[in-house]
């Protein structure tokens, strides 16, 4: 096929292979590290497709200028790094990776909700710091799962997968979402409830709701006060649901009993205050991070580019006004 894709980052190489078999230039940044903003804007604006990461700013200004783009293939489940309505506006396809990634990132959040509420990185640090002198009643007591209460915030894909694994431990779920989830009630006997009911009760509260303006800082100083002293609170979604600097004052004045987080406010950069903290388990946004789904989630991608420069509607569109009849 006649045509050029621009791919901002190495990703796995099938997905590579494939684009290189049916794409005359394929054009991948072989640099670990974002492409600047100029250096964006001087690839892209020939391209007639990109495959994107969520760390990826495509702006109007990039899209205005970039004459030939029919397609950009956002190698993530989120989509706030694009401006969709510009991208609309120019008739530019905007597909995301739905679906893959659901369950490898449900079980990240539960790696992080066991991890910070057994301890379990200090207790390692303990060891290799060659302090363990032996068993001891009080040493690292940690939070219990059994009959506890699970809030999952955002019932989705994720956040259903992430209620469903509760089965074997035993806990209650409770959601907030703006839709009943029927696979949640009547599988669990889940309750939909207010976040306000939903902080309050929980013993346990993981966020799965995608970035926007309303869910952004949705977690502030006011939410965190109404959890329990004896809470967890687990982030796999987006850094800015949560006000980090308030999340910061809530870990260290004890209020809830820790956090796990995957994904951060202003990232790569991070609230300095989460270093000095134990009852924090942090991860560098690695939810997806398994070589199948990180592997599903190019072929999706470059799928989806391959559909667009055929002049079909891709199969993941966000945009979906832009769908072809």
């Amino acid at each position: 096929m006649k045509a050029s894709v621009l791919v901002t980052r190495q990703i796995p190489q099938p997905a590579i292979d494939l684009l290189k078999k049916n794409i005359d230039e394929v054009d991948v940044f072989q640099e670990n590290r974002d492409l600047t903003a100029d250096e964006m804007l001087a690839k892209i604006k020939k391209q007639n497709a990109a495959l994107t990461m969520l760390t990826d700013t495509i702006d109007s200004y990039l899209l205005e200028n970039a004459e030939n783009l029919k397609i950009i293939a956002n190698y993530a489940v989120g989509y706030n790094n694009i401006d969709l309505e510009t991208a609309t506006k120019k008739g530019i396809f905007v597909t995301n990776t739905p679906g893959v990634l659901t369950d490898a990132t449900a079980d990240m959040a539960w790696a992080l909700l066991l991890a910070v509420s057994r301890r379990i990185p200090e207790s390692d640090n303990f060891i290799r710091q060659k302090r363990f002198n032996g068993w001891s009643p009080m040493l690292f007591l940690g939070g219990d799962l059994q009959e506890k209460t699970l809030g999952i915030i955002g019932a989705g894909r994720i956040g259903t997968a992430m209620a469903q694994r509760s089965v074997g431990f035993g806990m209650k779920v409770m959601y907030y979402s703006p839709h009943v989830n029927q696979k949640l009630e009547k599988e669990l006997s889940a309750k939909k409830v207010s976040l306000e009911t939903l902080l309050k009760k929980s013993d346990y509260v993981s966020i799965h709701v995608p970035l926007t303006p309303y869910t952004k800082h949705l977690i502030g100083k006011k939410e965190l006060d109404l959890m329990k002293s004896t809470a967890y609170l687990i982030n796999t979604s987006r850094g800015s649901v949560i006000h980090e600097a308030e999340l910061v004052k809530a870990l260290e004045e004890k209020k809830i009993s820790g956090a796990g987080l995957d994904v951060f406010e202003r990232e790569p950069v991070i609230h300095s205050g989460l270093f000095q903290l134990n009852n924090v388990v942090m991860t560098p946004h690695t939810g997806s991070a398994t070589v199948e789904t990180r592997t599903k989630m190019a072929l999706m991608a470059a799928e989806n580019i391959l559909t667009a420069l055929k002049g079909k509607t891709p199969p993941n569109l966000v945009n979906t006004e832009l769908r072809k009849k």
